[in-house]
């Protein structure tokens, strides 16, 4: 598994000229990141307070108290697109039902061949040396299936009954894919504002029973605290008996 941070909100040319049309003055001592900075922007616009009216005049003590006083909307116009790279299946059935405040974009098992997918293992199989086997076995067994299932007779383009050469296609990977389990690896792309990646690290990144979802949000944390440490560093890494993991520590 391998998360990228692939884009994120920036400041453009018309926050200038607002506050010019205004007559207000913005002072940004210590300026944060600009994700971070559009969020306090959108915050301030509540109020209007600029210039004189700037009580918190740092970026992180202005969000440390938004984050505090639970007005998170104001985090809501900070957007972080990831992309989740080599996760199984599995995971990214878990992870598009997180809905509000997300977008997803996934490899297709209709357009991409995935006669040589990577297949996300189990843990514990360097343990177990029979169930390692079996488990190369299945693997070698589902991958030669699914192969056949393309190749077959039934699915090529003179039984196609007039489809067209991509559809034919589609039809063949369609009924492929059916073998395909949930440990064959995909790509996601997710896009999501502050508020919701911050629903996701608290609900789901310290999930005893779920070590993938764990490893995840431990890279997602790892690039979103990059990104905006101000928005994010309310949140540590923990180490147990399974490794690291994401915790709420309130800053």
């Amino acid at each position: 598994m391998k998360i990228y941070l692939i884009a994120s909100t920036q400041r453009a040319s018309g926050i200038d000229e607002f506050l010019v049309d205004r007559g207000l003055e913005w002072f940004l001592e210590q300026p944060g990141t600009e994700p971070e900075l559009v969020a306090e922007f959108a915050g301030r616009i509540c109020y209007l307070s600029f210039g004189p009216r700037q009580r918190r005049r740092t970026t992180r003590t202005y969000l440390k108290n938004i984050i505090t006083a639970k007005h998170e909307s104001v985090l809501e116009h900070a957007n972080f697109t990831l992309l989740a790279d080599d996760i199984s299946r599995a995971l990214s059935h878990q992870l598009i039902r997180h809905r509000a405040g997300f977008a997803y974009s996934q490899l297709s098992q209709q357009y991409h061949d995935e006669s040589a997918a990577i297949f996300v293992e189990p843990e514990g199989l360097d343990e177990e040396p029979a169930l390692r086997a079996r488990w190369e076995q299945w693997r070698a067994a589902t991958l030669a299936l699914y192969a056949d299932l393309q190749t077959s007779a039934t699915f090529s383009p003179e039984a196609a009954h007039g489809l067209s050469s991509k559809e034919a296609s589609r039809r063949r990977r369609s009924q492929a894919r059916l073998v395909l389990p949930n440990a064959t690896a995909t790509s996601l792309v997710v896009t999501g504002n502050a508020r919701a990646w911050r629903h996701v690290l608290l609900t789901r990144g310290a999930i005893a029973g779920d070590k993938e979802m764990r490893d995840y949000c431990v890279e997602v944390w790892r690039a979103l605290s990059r990104a905006a440490p101000n928005l994010f560093d309310d949140f540590a890494l923990v180490d147990d008996e399974l490794g690291p993991y994401v915790r709420f520590v309130q800053a």
